[in-house]
């Protein structure tokens, strides 16, 4: 091609068309414009601060949110007046009666609960617990010893659906008390074993099971009532000083609890610890477990309305008084079950000073947080 053609056509190409004598191309296209960006999808919105929450609640909504009263699992309109006019934190069933675990009855309760109850129960297995008519036996944890953890964690989380499916949400268990003592002794075969790291394997694969389940499992009873000297139900109780705990019975507690679990503390008198008043009433027990074991979820009370280690001493308005001013975040009591008279016993005692509002609000914290209902 001469050069006078090559000028033309590169003139051409120019103009966006060749006429070289072979070929025309077509003028170029122009490049469409992409579309802009989507915009980002909105953020969920933030959960509530719990303390944030908590500022905004009354004196007594705060300190309701602090009992666990025992009901009876036969009333079922009984049970929904009780927590409509107290807003308690959360009930307990006990006993054999079933009417509240069938039928969905644990709905109308919650419907009328303005935040979301606890529904707790005893169900370890074996002699404790509390769907064997429904839903057919667990076996004792000494029994459940002699299986594999991983066949303990499938059996705990089948337990826990159906607990679910009846509307409970809190589980009494596992028990993690070291022992030996005979099978029918107050501990016995609730037991997993004498062995600590037993103990603690056993312990972990049954709460694992209830936590798949959504149930929210309680360790318990600090701190060890598997060498005990009796039981609480009957009256005072001692265990190995607190040294001889720590090398044993204290052990599961160094790795078993979750921020979102719950920890169950006894009615023990506990040489090195405490002195006059058992460990459900004893400020350094309770600071054992915060301090030194680091645990900062929900500290509940054992039972101090049907167990002679509190009732020999106390009405109970003044053992929750001093349960809740000793540090727990919880106090339980399945035997009495009105709640206002306690309820004026603890208005009291915030107001003055006996029991430390900053301290209550705290907890009234862990108590939202633990059930989810704000983020701490």
């Amino acid at each position: 091609m001469g050069s006078s053609v090559a000028r033309r056509c590169l003139t051409a190409l120019a103009a966006g068309a060749v006429l070289c004598g072979l070929v025309t191309l077509p003028a170029l296209a122009a490049t469409p414009a992409l579309p802009p960006p989507a915009p980002p999808a909105p953020a969920p919105p933030a959960e509530p601060s719990c303390a944030a929450v908590v500022a905004g609640m009354t004196p007594q909504a705060k300190l309701a949110q602090r009992l666990v009263v025992g009901v009876d699992a036969a009333d079922v309109a009984g049970t929904v007046a009780t927590v409509r006019d107290t807003q308690v934190g959360g009930i307990f069933l006990g006993g054999n009666a079933t009417a509240l675990l069938k039928n969905q009855a644990l709905q109308q309760v919650q419907a009328v609960s303005r935040v979301p109850i606890a529904v707790a129960v005893d169900d370890e297995g074996g002699r404790v617990q509390r769907i064997d008519d429904l839903d057919g036996q667990l076996p004792s944890a000494r029994s459940m010893a002699k299986q594999t953890p991983e066949a303990v964690r499938a059996l705990a989380e089948k337990r826990g659906r159906q607990l679910v499916a009846r509307g409970v949400t809190v589980d009494y268990a596992p028990s993690v008390d070291v022992s030996n003592q005979p099978a029918t002794a107050v501990i016995g075969d609730r037991s997993f074993s004498n062995d600590p790291a037993v103990v603690t394997t056993y312990a972990a694969a049954f709460a694992d099971g209830l936590r798949a389940a959504g149930v929210t499992p309680v360790f318990k009873h600090f701190p060890g009532h598997g060498h005990s000297s009796g039981d609480s139900h009957k009256g005072r109780v001692s265990t190995p000083p607190l040294d001889q705990l720590r090398a044993a019975d204290l052990r599961p507690y160094e790795t078993l609890p979750q921020a979102k679990d719950q920890v169950m503390v006894g009615h023990l008198d506990v040489p090195g610890l405490t002195t006059d008043l058992p460990t459900s009433l004893t400020p350094a027990a309770y600071a054992l477990l915060r301090d030194d074991y680091r645990f900062d979820g929900v500290v509940v009370t054992d039972d101090l309305g049907a167990m002679k280690a509190i009732t020999d001493r106390f009405t109970v308005p003044q053992a929750v008084t001093k349960a809740l001013a000793a540090g727990a975040d919880q106090a339980l009591w399945s035997a009495g079950g009105d709640a206002r008279p306690v309820l004026t016993a603890l208005e009291k005692a915030l107001a003055d000073g006996t029991l430390d509002a900053a301290a209550n609000d705290t907890a009234v914290a862990r108590v939202l947080a633990g059930k989810g209902t704000c983020a701490r």
